[in-house]
């Protein structure tokens, strides 16, 4: 559980930027690990657990987006502390920023009464990371 405390620090300041470093610290409690870091893109505040090397956990910046994340990393003690250092991937759950997608009652493309001749369908939705680099749909859904 300790190892996890630099991870979830590395991983949450990952949620900052594609690419970034900074410094956190995290306190366990239970079974997880609450922490906060200041990074290349400002605070991050979150909540992670881990087994051995192995992390997750899910954060949220400065600018309220949500990111969850995962990496690997190590710890060592230095005196009374512990210091570690992880690398990690993250990815943008939830971003305040962007506007919403309308709510429908009826499928897209569906006949109505008031439109008998349906619309055509919409194009996919793309998925982006912090950076606003597109992710492919596989690395979303774990498949790749």
């Amino acid at each position: 559980m300790v190892a996890v405390l630099g991870l979830v620090a590395a991983a949450l300041l990952a949620g900052c930027g594609s690419v970034g470093a900074g410094v956190g610290v995290g306190i366990p409690v239970g079974p997880v690990s609450v922490g906060v870091g200041m990074g290349s893109g400002g605070v991050s505040a979150g909540v992670g657990t881990g087994w051995g090397p192995l992390g997750v956990g899910v954060g949220v910046n400065q600018r309220g987006q949500v990111t969850g994340n995962a990496g690997v990393g190590l710890s060592t003690g230095v005196g009374g502390a512990r210091v570690g250092a992880g690398v990690g991937t993250s990815t943008v759950l939830h971003d305040p920023a962007r506007a919403p997608a309308p709510a429908a009652s009826t499928p897209a493309g569906a006949a109505t009464a008031e439109h008998p001749n349906p619309a055509p369908a919409q194009a996919p939705m793309q998925w982006r990371d912090a950076s606003g680099q597109v992710v492919p749909t596989c690395r979303v859904e774990g498949r790749c």
